[in-house]
C-alpha cells in the first residue's frame, strides 16, 4: 500500500490521540501545545480531518457525554492509526536526521575553507 505524507495538522490530531480518548476541544488545544503554537485548528478544520480519519480507519469514535449541558464527542486512535502515526514519525525524524547530516556537513566544509 502506498501513503502519501501526512499534513502537520493531521499528525497532530493523530499525536494528540495517541495517549488516549479525547473530545474535539482538547485535541485542538492539544494540537496548539505539540506544535509549541504554530497550529491552531479550526474546529470546522478539525471536524472534517476526523471524518476523514474516521472514513481511513484511523481513528474511531469513543463515547459521548454532556458537560455543563453541552455534548462532547470522544474520539480514539485505532490500531491502524497508531501504525499510520508511527510510519510518519519515523518518516519524519528520518528527514531531520537527514538534514542535520548535511547541516553538519556544511559545517565541515566551511571550517575546512577557513
Amino acid at each position: 500500500m502506498t501513503t502519501t505524507e501526512m499534513r502537520e495538522p493531521t499528525f497532530l490530531v493523530l499525536a494528540a490521540l495517541a495517549d488516549g480518548r479525547k473530545h474535539g476541544y482538547a485535541l485542538i488545544a492539544e494540537a496548539a501545545e505539540l506544535s509549541d503554537g504554530r497550529v491552531q485548528l479550526k474546529v470546522g478544520t478539525l471536524y472534517a480531518a476526523l471524518d476523514r480519519l474516521g472514513e481511513q480507519g484511523l481513528v474511531e469514535g469513543a463515547g459521548d457525554e454532556v458537560v455543563a449541558g453541552r455534548l462532547r464527542r470522544y474520539y480514539r486512535l485505532t490500531d491502524a492509526g497508531a501504525q499510520r502515526l508511527e510510519a510518519e514519525a519515523t518518516r519524519l525524524a528520518a528527514n531531520a536526521a537527514n538534514a542535520q547530516a548535511k547541516l553538519r556537513a556544511r559545517v565541515a566544509v566551511k571550517a575546512a575553507v577557513v
